[in-house]
């Protein structure tokens, strides 16, 4: 559904307690679904390096990762890590994200994420709090690279609504690009 809305990335939340959490199988499922130029991102909480090894062998497009585990070499995986105020900036990764959410809906800190697209040196994906309502003030103010939603597109954790996917995705892709 996210993808025929026009999303770029699907997120998949896997070896974690969060009411988003899927099993390994069905990630896997989900990846083989997507279309080509669709990216699968596994988003994950696990201080588990056995866990870790095993979300990688899903060969998603990218694995977020808000644990500073070491990505190993050529796994044709990008990296994306969570960062939260107070936090530094890491650029031992393809692009990090703003995320003091994790799926709560608490809304990110302004200043923070205005900060970490100055100083960034890979792209900044703004995520907590997002809505449909507020996801293109949002862009406008902070111009991150990308944007992500959760709990701001969902009847209930873990449901979404397409009604609000539509139009998280048709405000969100309607800013134009000013970097």
């Amino acid at each position: 559904m996210a993808e025929d809305e026009g999303a770029d990335a699907i997120g998949i939340v896997v070896c974690s307690h969060s009411p988003r959490n899927v099993p390994l199988e069905t990630a896997s499922e989900i990846l083989g679904q997507l279309r080509p130029f669709t990216a699968g991102v596994l988003v994950t909480h696990t201080q588990s390096r056995e866990k870790f090894k095993s979300v990688l062998d899903l060969h998603p497009s990218a694995v977020q990762l808000s644990y500073p585990f070491i990505m190993p070499a050529r796994t044709g995986v990008r990296l994306l890590r969570v960062v939260q105020p107070g936090g530094a900036i890491p650029g031992d990764c393809d692009a990090v994200v703003i995320d003091e959410s994790r799926g709560s809906g608490r809304l990110y800190s302004p200043e923070f994420a205005k900060t970490a697209v100055l100083e960034s040196a890979v792209p900044v994906i703004l995520a907590g709090g997002l809505t449909p309502y507020n996801v293109k003030w949002a862009i406008e103010d902070v111009r991150p690279y990308a944007v992500d939603v959760a709990s701001g597109v969902e009847i209930r954790p873990g449901v979404k609504d397409p009604v609000l996917v539509s139009r998280f995705i048709q405000n969100a892709k309607g800013v134009p690009d000013a970097r």
